[in-house]
């Protein structure tokens, strides 16, 4: 029997996983070079590709089906006679020209964060960050806030990844007993513009540091709603909250300790009327921790990225919740690992 066993099990897994890098940084390098947007332009052949992008023909063709292999492109004919094409959902959402574009994640994944994962095991040792901080940097938020460039690239690239979790919460989530919506963090104003798209009635404001507004402010123009979507700028630690029925947070408290979320929950609950509520989107990680990979893998990015942040379960949101006074708290699935937890006043 045991004999049995041991012939059905099967490494797959474990090589896929261990050499999983090798796949990472061949997408990762393809989005950086703009190769999907050139191709939603019109089909190429390798050749084409390689004047277009600047390489060298000794691994060309490897580099392109790879890509083939990985499903992100699809092919007709065979190496010097082959041409490229975008895969759909490549094509949807790696194509820097459409809205739907998520590539500025990954491109930042291949910028900053691929090279601070090397240490890892260094940061489980020793509990601090890994990134730009370690070698005197100035810390993440501080460094790409003090530069536009970089930081209108944030922005854009917390946008990106975020846009689908956005519109579905615009749709999923009741409004009907609301009248404003305050996105605290609000970064490119993207949650509030989506739900006053779904939710004419609502009057929706974004709220971030000073930086971001003209951020926001073109990003809410360019979808026509100048008008009705408000930006507000401020600390979220040092000013009080705006006053709305619903409080939302996108990506924001996994990036603090636990008395810091603390702190950011007892501001939406003073600000909250009774019956409102606050909304936290996240890669919420599932109770029993043992289905949502991404989010724990997340929750190890906070330990490469900040001082004290980690991502966290319904259950552990909930604790922190009632400790300050909200009632009741419940949880909508929304897009891939990501959920919206909701707290009730």
């Amino acid at each position: 029997m045991e004999a049995i066993t041991k012939t059905q099990v099967d490494p797959s897994k474990i090589m896929q996983v261990g050499t999983g890098f090798m796949a990472t940084k061949t997408l990762l390098t393809a989005v950086n070079m703009e190769l999907f947007t050139i191709l939603a332009k019109r089909e190429l052949t390798g050749a084409e590709i390689q004047s277009r992008l600047g390489l060298q023909p000794r691994s060309l063709y490897d580099f392109l089906d790879a890509l083939v292999a990985l499903s992100f492109l699809r092919r007709t004919g065979l190496k010097e006679k082959a041409s490229y094409r975008n895969a759909e959902d490549t094509d949807l959402f790696l194509d820097k020209n459409k809205q739907s574009y998520i590539g500025g994640m990954l491109e930042m994944c291949n910028n900053r964060l691929y090279p601070f994962w090397n240490d890892l095991e260094e940061g489980l040792k020793t509990g601090l960050p890994q990134n730009e901080t370690k070698n005197g940097g100035k810390p993440v938020f501080e460094e790409v806030y003090a530069d536009p460039k970089k930081l209108k690239e944030f922005v854009g690239a917390m946008g990106g990844i975020q846009m689908g979790n956005f519109m579905a919460f615009a749709k999923q989530f009741d409004f009907s007993n609301y009248k404003t919506l305050c996105d605290v963090g609000g970064s490119g104003g993207f949650l509030a513009a989506h739900v006053t798209l779904n939710n004419p009635h609502m009057q929706c404001s974004s709220f971030d540091l000073p930086p971001v507004e003209p951020i926001a402010k073109e990003n809410i123009k360019n979808m026509g709603l100048e008008t009705k979507v408000k930006v507000l700028s401020g600390d979220f630690f040092i000013d009080d909250f705006p006053k709305a029925d619903v409080i939302t947070m996108g990506n924001i408290l996994h990036d603090w300790g636990t008395e810091d979320k603390k702190i950011l929950i007892k501001k939406a609950y003073d600000v909250l009327p009774k019956g409102g509520a606050l909304v936290i989107i996240e890669n919420i990680i599932d109770d029993n921790r043992s289905e949502n990979a991404f989010g724990l893998l997340m929750s190890l990015n906070m330990l490469i990225e900040t001082s004290e942040g980690y991502d966290f379960s319904a259950a552990d949101f909930s604790i922190l919740a009632k400790e300050v006074g909200f009632q009741k708290v419940s949880i909508i699935k929304l897009t891939g690992p990501t959920s919206a937890v909701i707290a009730y006043k």
